[in-house]
């Protein structure tokens, strides 16, 4: 029976080298010059540092700018809050999305369920997998979810025929 799985999953190495990227023109710049203005990657977590909120706006707009230009989805970015670190020194971290919150997943599946297509939805851990008999039933589905759903970074994958 055909199928095939509803992923949030990231291209972490791309994303490591849009970091990377940034922090190399971050140096390089002449505006950042004696300034604290930097960018960190640790697991999943982007953190940027700055002198003030306006820098860390001008170090979140170059790795918006880095991660666009290596197709990454800048969706997967979860914005937390600023925070002072020390003296007028402040930092942000961005958290990368990775796999599909158990509420949406369930909104996913609903979705699947009421459009009355021939398919059934199922959750499986951070993804979920969608079966029907027929592939011209699983292209409707993704067109639905991909209709739908467009504030979330969605992709198909394990697709079995």
């Amino acid at each position: 029976m055909p199928s095939f799985d509803t992923v949030c999953e990231p291209n972490m190495v791309e994303v490591k080298n849009a970091v990377e990227n940034a922090a190399k023109e971050i140096g390089t710049r002449f505006d950042f010059k004696g300034t604290s203005a930097g960018i960190d990657l640790k697991d999943k977590e982007i953190t940027l540092y700055g002198d003030a909120d306006f820098q860390l706006v001008q170090v979140e707009d170059i790795l918006t700018n880095k991660l666009t230009k290596r197709s990454v989805d800048v969706r997967y970015l979860d914005k937390g809050d600023v925070q002072k670190i020390g003296g007028d020194k402040v930092k942000q971290v961005l958290k990368v999305r990775s796999g599909i919150e158990a509420e949406q997943a369930k909104k996913i599946t609903r979705l699947v369920k009421d459009s009355k297509l021939k398919v059934q939805a199922a959750i499986q851990g951070d993804a979920v997998r969608i079966t029907g008999a027929k592939r011209d039933d699983l292209q409707a589905a993704m067109a639905l979810i991909r209709k739908d759903i467009a504030d979330f970074p969605l992709s198909f994958n394990n697709f079995r025929d």
